[in-house]
């Protein structure tokens, strides 16, 4: 069933065009991946599907009685209001009723003396509930409150950070009734564990989903469409992002051939009038027409990728050194006696929980936070460069052009060239028109893209990354994992995206509680690979040592169960295993293809086969996964 239709909308802001013409429909049971180069009006084609905004031209249609929750990049938030009130405020009666119940329970909870009257209200609140059949949507909540680290329910709005009222904002979304979810960047400021349970939450969600996000592995593992804006109008691509690669690959490569054919053509007619034949009849004239058409057609505009090419300053043996380092927060301890001497070409991933420490440690090492004992040593060659998660050095007064030019006016390329601000900000995307912008007028990809640039063009041979693929198009993203492949420093990422990790650390750091860091090699997919073979072997041991239970003793005869009520037959439970064996090595086989597709980037032959088994095995592993569910519900 049709959830929504969005007919030849267009959209323009001031001299810019996001975007015309865009139209497309949304079923009940589609999950839809946007992407696009920063600036391409991802943001605000989902405002306009959400109703937040109108379009210049179209219009979109919503059926009726159909509910949309919808998350903005930049939630609006009151202040005052609890973390409770914040997620379970709603227009929806139910949820309204949940929300009393809950601060009916915390103020039971607090209250000394007389609590008579709060029990009855309570018992009333309670009653209501049962009477709506609100307890799975109450016990939803919790679910999601606790999956995403929302523990104190008290806190207001006002003292949490930026990511935690993000998560708030998330919460509210995932737990008011809806029948379509649009969701922009939903996976920023959440950490690994947090994103894969989101993932996971996503595909079983019953209702349509319209998602922006740069984490790759999430879309292709969610996604059953992706629609792509190209700065003028929308493409609609099949399966997930791995797929749109393939499809896109295909596409390229006959834009070429198409290309070839048109200059072949053109070529030949050229030829032919250079011979002098003379217009008199009507077909000589037509084919001079075709002529003339061929050469003075439009050739189609090539697409303009950012380029990085910076070196990075000669670095001495002596870079990093961590002594014995502690630090903590109040109460929590954020990192206990750490020592590591960071070595040339070290690639460290960092990991963990939100709030464990991550940032901070980047922080130490950039000298912004100071450890409460032990000490950090700064060998004399390094030279740092910190691109922060809050971008705190962009200044929105200043203009794009002045924010350079106060780091370099001239900045040296690896090859050694010297090229002048302007021509660098052209490299990354920002016409000669768009540098006169203040800062504070650009989208947020555009503001992370400048600030990255600010970063690099000292020339570090120490990279921090604070959360690099927030905000940053994937686009950008290919770009930077392709200079980071020859980075010759030394680079500390601090990421949730699994696929960033995957392509460009050789370390996982992993803050675990209490501060301690634990250190493993390879990238994320081998420390999952290593964390999910300890527990096994840990299962595996206990197991062993559980003790020898006596005979079960006989128990009364229960009821007889109704004839919906059976077992798994001897058949049914070898089918049950053979789905989880199944399963299993789909999986694996998954994870293994994806590695294969961002090795295989440039090789189309590659790419499409891939692309077709990945199609082949997503489709089997849902027949399987269906099936498996069927008989685990039996069992």
């Amino acid at each position: 069933m049709v959830v929504l239709t969005v007919e030849g909308i267009g959209k323009t802001y001031g001299l810019k065009r996001l975007f015309g013409d865009v139209s497309f429909g949304i079923d009940d049971r589609d999950k839809i991946g946007i992407i696009g180069a920063n600036g391409s009006g991802k943001s605000t084609l989902m405002k306009i599907l959400a109703g937040v905004e109108t379009p210049d031209t179209g219009k979109v249609m919503v059926s009726r009685e159909k509910r949309i929750a919808y998350l903005p990049q930049d939630s609006p938030y009151n202040p005052d209001d609890t973390v409770l009130e914040a997620v379970l405020k709603s227009g929806d009666r139910v949820m309204g009723l949940i929300c009393e119940y809950e601060l009916a329970l915390q103020e039971l909870e607090h209250t000394q003396g007389d609590q008579s009257e709060l029990i009855d209200r309570v018992t009333h609140l309670s009653h209501e509930l049962d009477v709506s059949g609100a307890w799975d949507l109450e016990s939803n909540a919790k679910v999601v409150l606790g999956k995403l680290g929302l523990e104190d329910l008290t806190a207001t709005m006002g003292t949490l950070s930026g990511g935690q009222r993000k998560r708030v904002a998330l919460a509210h979304a995932l737990v008011v009734p809806s029948d379509a979810l649009i969701l922009d960047e939903p996976t920023n400021h959440l950490d690994a564990d947090s994103v894969e349970w989101l993932e996971n939450y996503i595909r079983r969600y019953g209702g349509a989903v319209i998602l922006i996000t740069h984490d790759r592995y999430f879309l292709d593992r969610v996604a059953t469409r992706m629609i792509e804006l190209d700065g003028r109008t929308a493409l609609t691509y099949t399966g997930g992002y791995a797929s749109y690669l393939v499809q896109k690959a295909a596409e390229e490569e006959q834009s070429v051939r198409d290309e070839r054919k048109r200059n072949a053509l053109a070529k030949q007619e050229l030829e032919w009038m250079r011979t002098g034949a003379k217009a008199r009849s009507t077909k000589q004239k037509a084919r001079m027409q075709r002529a003339e058409a061929l050469v003075y057609a439009p050739s189609k505009e090539k697409k303009q990728d950012m380029e990085i090419g910076f070196g990075a300053e000669r670095l001495g043996n002596k870079i990093v050194e961590f002594h014995d380092v502690s630090k903590s927060y109040g109460a929590k301890k954020l990192l206990r006696d750490f020592d590591y001497m960071l070595e040339k070409g070290d690639r460290i991933g960092i990991i963990g929980p939100n709030g464990s420490g991550k940032t901070t440690l980047l922080e130490m090492i950039a000298g912004r936070v100071t450890p409460d004992s032990g000490r950090i040593e700064i060998g004399p060659t390094v030279r740092i460069g910190y691109y922060d998660q809050e971008s705190r050095d962009l200044d929105e007064s200043k203009r794009v052009i002045e924010y350079i030019k106060e780091e370099a006016e001239q900045i040296k390329t690896k090859d050694g060239t010297l090229v002048s601000a302007p021509k660098m900000l052209e490299r990354f995307l920002f016409s000669p028109s768009a540098q006169y912008n203040y800062i504070g007028s650009l989208s947020g990809g555009e503001r992370r893209r400048l600030y990255l640039l600010r970063q690099l063009i000292g020339s570090p041979n120490v990279l921090l990354l604070d959360e690099p693929t927030n905000d940053l198009d994937i686009p950008t993203l290919r770009v930077l994992e392709d200079y980071l492949d020859t980075f010759p420093g030394c680079l500390v990422v601090v990421s949730h995206d699994r696929y960033f990790l995957d392509r460009t650390v050789e370390h996982v750091f992993v803050f675990e509680d209490d501060g301690v860091v634990r250190r493993y090699p390879g990238n994320y997919s081998v420390y999952l690979e290593m964390k999910a073979s300890v527990a096994a072997a840990e299962r595996s041991q206990s197991q062993k040592k559980e003790p020898v239970q006596p005979p079960p003793q006989p128990k009364p005869a229960a009821a007889a169960p109704s004839q919906n009520q059976r077992k798994l037959n001897s058949k049914e439970k070898r089918e049950m295993e053979q789905l989880e064996q199944s399963i299993a090595e789909a999986e694996k086989r998954q994870e293994s293809i994806n590695r294969e597709l961002a090795a295989a980037s440039s090789d189309f032959e590659a790419l499409q086969r891939l692309g077709e088994e990945l199609q082949k095995i997503q489709a089997k592993l849902d027949r399987d996964m269906a099936r498996w569910t069927t008989l685990a519900e039996l069992a």
